[in-house]
């Protein structure tokens, strides 16, 4: 009887976790790298790696080769001066005695299931073309025929990126593209005491992957479910790439979504989380300066939403307290008790009305006169406050539910922190802090409604008597919609 299904993929994950963790032995500040490369293997993708020289790129690639049982590993650097004969393979001299053109590939590239192509933007155009199919469909044009090849993954590494349009094309056959730089300054001293560690022991081979194995990954793959959320945010970003003028093919696109589906399924997951998207940078940008700018948008939108947007949640708490001063510093007509309006004649205080006659100008008797007084406060009545405090109260309920909407989006976080095979910490404690940021935010402002509210409770009240005459309600507090 077969184990359940569940099981088979808490095992496997469980085995990629311990492969992981041999691959990267010994590697200082390389984990994100080598974890990329696995990932890009399983879904049958391939990796460009960016950087100087000596910075362990082909190391990472025959170590790659050891987690795959029985796999074939070929490697070469390529120059200016290669020919096609140095990774196809030589001509078949009996076939050309026979009038056809093949090559004896046993050994070389079309045989390969691991292969990693050092300085490969350096090969002629010949050789590149050539590289496009054998990439993308796994097959290599051999005479007058096709022929299938067993390559899993191909490691690429380059110093600079290409500007030609042979180039580029096989530039897109990666989907991964890495920036690796030089070990830093903190991971420095790491580095020189692992040069004098023992020999890099491979996996043993209980850990390593199977043919069987990547066709499970694959076959919970096709299963993976894709949220709308998750879609709402790749359609966004490939908007604001366009925008910005950075082409991301729609090939790419699918792929990319290929690979969060491998992702999931190889952690036992069956759907793509939110997470997972702080994979795309290395997928959909080109280099580490456009890298870094989707990994700045993907920082400020993963997890929050944007009606409630700090920025957008303070200019509607200031709208309330806008309104609220209004109607604190309003002055109003007074009224006597009969409901007429006060006035203030001379006789009932010759020194004030000399003094309004004066202000006025009036050089007619306007000392004489009757002036109306606006000396008081404006009140208000309880429907007029009802109002005001009901809307706040909304607006309350409404960032209470957020503020419960991104604790429960950190607790995801953190468990996905606590189990993740794939994602690099340093972008995850970002996007934590991130969210702790905003929820500080979200929970000052509720603060500041709330003082709004207690602001329109404590405004001067009609008497119960004017209550009954002045039952008005006011038009809503205008602000933007939070929807």
């Amino acid at each position: 009887m077969s184990a359940p299904a569940v099981a088979v993929e808490s095992s496997l994950a469980s085995r990629l976790a311990a492969l992981l963790a041999t691959l990267e032995r010994g590697l200082v500040e390389r984990r994100h790298v080598v974890r990329l490369a696995l990932l890009a293997a399983l879904a049958g993708e391939h990796t460009l790696l960016i950087g100087p020289p000596g910075t362990a790129k082909s190391e990472l690639a025959r170590r790659l080769h050891r987690a795959f049982r029985d796999a074939r590993y070929f490697e070469r650097l390529l120059t200016r001066f290669s020919v096609p004969e140095e990774l196809f393979g030589p001509l078949s001299i009996r076939a050309l005695e026979e009038d056809r053109y093949e090559r004896h590939t046993d050994g070389f590239l079309p045989d390969a299931t691991i292969a990693f192509i050092d300085e490969v933007f350096k090969a002629n155009s010949a050789i590149l073309n050539a590289l496009l199919t054998l990439l993308n469909e796994r097959e290599f044009d051999n005479g007058a025929g096709r022929q299938l090849c067993p390559l899993v993954s191909v490691i690429g590494a380059t110093n600079e990126v290409p500007d030609d349009e042979v180039g580029e094309a096989f530039f897109d056959r990666f989907l991964l593209r890495v920036p690796v730089g030089r070990v830093s300054a903190d991971g420095f001293a790491a580095l020189l005491e692992a040069g004098c560690a023992d020999e890099w022991a491979p996996p043993d081979e209980a850990l390593a992957l199977g043919d069987e194995d990547l066709g499970a990954v694959s076959l919970a793959a096709h299963e993976v479910v894709l949220p709308v959320r998750v879609i709402g945010v790749l359609a966004d970003l490939r908007a604001q790439m366009a925008e910005q003028g950075t082409y991301v093919s729609d090939r790419r696109w699918v792929k990319t979504v290929w690979l969060l589906r491998v992702a999931a399924a190889a952690e036992g997951r069956a759907e793509v989380g939110l997470w997972d998207l702080l994979l795309l940078p290395a997928c959909v940008a080109p280099d580490a300066d456009r890298q870094a700018e989707v990994a700045d948008w993907l920082h400020a939108r993963l997890g929050v939403r944007e009606a409630y947007a700090p920025p957008r949640l303070t200019r509607v708490v200031q709208a309330f307290q806008a309104q609220l001063e209004t109607e604190q510093n309003a002055n109003d007509l007074d009224y006597d008790e009969s409901g007429r309006l006060r006035f203030s004649p001379s006789e009932a205080g010759t020194e004030k009305a000399e003094e309004l006659a004066g202000e006025i100008g009036d050089a007619k008797g306007g000392a004489g006169a009757l002036r109306m007084s606006y000396s008081r406060r404006r009140r208000y009545g309880p429907a007029h406050i009802a109002a005001r405090t009901a809307q706040i109260d909304d607006l309350l309920a409404r960032i209470a539910a957020y503020a419960e909407e991104l604790e429960a989006e950190r607790a995801s976080l953190a468990a996905t922190r606590a189990r993740t095979l794939w994602l690099d910490e340093t972008l995850l404690a970002r996007v934590d802090a991130h969210l702790a940021a905003t929820a500080a935010l979200i929970a000052e402002l509720a603060e500041r409604a709330r003082d709004a509210r207690r602001g329109f409770e404590n405004l001067p009240r009609l008497s119960a008597e004017e209550s009954t005459r002045y039952a008005d309600v006011p038009e809503p507090v205008a602000h933007e919609p939070l929807a």
